[in-house]
Formats: structure tokens, sequence, C-alpha cells
């Protein structure tokens, strides 16, 4: 078999060895039923809209029908991530014996098919995503063959983060379609790290889609590092579902090398549900990125804040759309968000959209949006100190970002967001060199 092309904007026709090839080992009927049906809805669905983002050409649905080879281990996994996984392939699964004590379950979809499935089957694609939703919604519901599974019981507080690493193999043609649940169970309490990249150059697109469902009263701090290559598209979908005075607090960094596309969605769904999203991106060489963060206001007295920043260099586009909805009967709730962007290129494309749809009198919402250039004062002033211009450029990217850097409340993390930070920075200076 070879390796099947299309188009985006196309409705593939119906392959059984793509599904066959996407199925987990003795996976129960119903998810084999669950797959078939997002699949015959294909041509039904929309495409996700994306304000100012023209991405109907990009091949993110160039699948392979290849049946992909067992992933080999990568050698600089490190003791900090719980789980590693490579491809469609478990590199690492290490939970420290207090965790697995207090009923903390972290698994792979086999296993966790395998020794949770009444669980998986209460949550998976049952709240916070539905697999109907839009065209790549349905493509990640038919095809996912790789991700993880994460519960944190009632009332658990842990101490110190989950850490996960999930990497595409583009070593080899392989379909890499994530999908992980994250489950916070009643007043639990915990933060967790998404860390998706790539190792390999063979051209691949990547879906991923994370579910975070935080029931009453629980606080989620989850935090990511995006980090696909440049020979991949990517689409990923993060949505939380907030019940009850629940929490989930997002701190996104968005540094990949390649073409993107992504819904950041928050729905506080019950009285008192509270997020907080912040996102950090920075756009290089000829990307396009776009980022799509919704909050929906739908309990009394919930809140969501969207805090965004991005950088945008050399010929690449980066566009937000920051989207902040309260339905009616939302009374007192409140919705504010902050777009901006920072462009260090004449050639460069950057757009920052606030939008606000409000169904309700007793509400607070505001945005704040702005692209512009850099500040010539602060650059002069720091080249003035014996800076050269590289650096004073950087220092001042720094100083732009630093407002929700400084907020990340993990050390590590933060530290990992500034090394991707000035990996994407030293890549463009290098391509400016070059040209």
């Amino acid at each position: 078999m070879g390796v099947t092309k299309m188009a985006v904007t196309t409705i593939p026709t119906l392959d059984p060895q793509w599904l066959t090839a996407a199925r987990f080992a003795d996976e129960p009927q119903w998810l084999t039923e669950q797959r078939q049906a997002a699949w015959t809805q294909l041509a039904d669905l929309p495409l996700p809209r994306f304000t100012k983002v023209a991405y109907g050409d990009w091949p993110l649905t160039a699948f392979t029908n290849e049946l992909a080879k067992p992933a080999a281990p990568i050698d600089d996994a490190t003791d900090d991530y719980q789980l590693v996984s490579v491809g469609q392939t478990t590199q690492t699964l290490t939970l420290p014996d207090a965790l697995q004590q207090q009923g903390v379950i972290l698994c792979d979809w086999p296993t966790a098919l395998r020794e949770h499935e009444a669980l998986v089957r209460r949550y998976l694609f049952q709240k916070a995503v539905r697999p109907n939703e839009d065209r790549l919604t349905a493509l990640n519901a038919a095809l996912m063959n790789a991700g993880a599974f994460l519960y944190i019981p009632e009332n658990a507080v842990l101490k110190t983060p989950i850490n996960l690493w999930q990497l595409q193999d583009s070593r080899q043609a392989a379909n890499f379609i994530s999908h992980t649940v994250i489950v916070a169970a009643p007043h639990s309490d915990f933060q967790v790290l998404q860390h998706l990249s790539t190792v390999g150059e063979v051209a691949n697109p990547a879906h991923v889609t994370v579910e975070v469902i935080a029931e009453a009263g629980s606080h989620v701090r989850f935090s990511s590092l995006d980090a696909f290559g440049k020979t991949t598209h990517a689409y990923v979908n993060r949505r939380g579902h907030l019940e009850r005075d629940a929490e989930i607090d997002w701190t996104m960094g968005v540094f990949n090398e390649g073409n993107v596309i992504a819904d950041f969605n928050s729905n506080l769904r019950e009285p008192g549900s509270h997020t907080e999203v912040q996102t950090v991106a920075v756009s290089t060489h000829d990307q396009q990125q776009g980022i799509n963060t919704k909050v929906t206001n739908y309990g009394r007295h919930s809140e969501g804040n969207i805090l965004q920043r991005g950088v945008v260099l050399q010929d690449s586009t980066l566009v937000f759309n920051g989207i902040g909805k309260i339905i009616h009967g939302a009374h007192g709730a409140k919705a504010q968000q902050e777009n901006r962007l920072l462009m260090l290129s004449p050639t460069a494309s950057g757009d920052a959209n606030p939008i606000l749809l409000i169904n309700e009198n007793d509400v607070i919402a505001g945005h704040a949006a702005s692209v512009g250039r850099i500040n010539e004062k602060q650059l002069y002033y720091l080249m003035s100190r014996g800076l050269p211009e590289a650096v004073a450029k950087r220092l001042v990217i720094r100083g732009f970002l630093g407002v929700i850097l400084s907020a990340i409340p993990v050390v590590s993390v933060r530290q990992r967001m500034i090394d991707l930070i000035d990996q994407k920075l030293n890549l463009a200076e290098a391509g400016d060199q070059r040209d």
C-alpha cells in the first residue's frame, strides 16, 4: 500500500484499512461503532472556521494507509515525565506508588480500555467534546490511534505535576491522531503538562485533541508546550468542560515550526465555574498559525479571562481570534480578553481579533487588542548601552511576553517555555543570516 493524499476540504472515500489500522488492540465494540459513526458523518459536517486563516489547501488529512512500524525509542527522555509516547508506542509510563495509592490513573489507551473501560466510556466524547461537532473532530473520533487517559480521584491533591510527552514519529510515514482525556473528580487539585513535539522529518499531519473535564469544586492547572516540526501540518483542539465552582487555568506555549490551526475552548457549564486562558505564540520563517480561543459562559457568576501574546517574525503569519460568549441566563457572568501581537518584520502578517457575543444584561465584559511594531525607543536604549541589536530585540521580546511567563506557577514549565522561545528566535536569526 502507498500513501493516500487528499486536501482538507475533500471528503475521503471510506477506506476500511484506515479504521482498522487505527483501532487499539481488542478495543470494545462500542468504540469501534463510535469510530464508524463519526466516519459516516464526515460529508455532512463543516470544517471549523478560523477567521483570516485560509487553511483549505493544507495537507491536514494527507494520511497514509500503511501500517506504522513500532516506533524506536528516543534517547533524550528524562525522569521528569510520567508518560513518554512516540507515535503509537508507549516508551515510558511511571506513576509513583503514592499516587497509585491515592487512586490516580494514568495509562495509554489499550490499558485504559482493558482495565478502566467503564470509566473511559463515561467520559470519552461525552462532556467536553462531541464527535460530530465538525469534520476535523469527527476525523479524530474515527481515527484516533494515540494519546492518554488521566483520572484524578475525588478530593485528591497532588503536590507535583503530571508530565506527559507525546511525540509524533515522523521518521516514517505514520498517522498521528492523538486524543487525551483528563478527568478531575470533585474537589481534586493538580497540575498537568502536555509537551507535543516531532522526531524525524517525514511530512505527516498531526491531529491532537485534549478533553479536560473539571467536575464540581476541582482545580486543574494545565500547561502545554507545542513544538511540532517544520514538515508537520497540525490541528490542535483543547477543550475544557467546567462544572459548579470548578476552575481550569490554561497556560499554553505555541512554538511549532510548521503550519498550525488550534482551537482552545472552555465551556463554563455551571454556576461559579472559572477559567484563565493564557497563550504565548511565536511564528517564524513562512509558517502560518491560527488560534481560536473561546470561552462560553453558561453558568451564573461564571468567569472567563483570555490573555494572549504573540511574536511574529520574518515572513510568517499569526492570527489570534479571541471569542467571549455569554449565554442568556448567565447572570453575573464575567468575560474579559486581551490579544496583543508584536511584529518584528515588515513582511510578517498578524491579526488580533476580539469578538464578544453577549446575550445577557447583568454581566461584565470587555476586550483589548493591539498589533504593533517593536518599541524603537526601548531598542535604542538597550543598544546605546552596548548590546548588539539581536540581543536587544530578544530582551524586548522577553519583556513583551513576560506578563504571561511570570504568571506560570511551575518553575520547570516556565523554563521549558523560555527555552523553546529562545530556540525559535535562534532559528529565525540563523535564517536571517543565511538570507
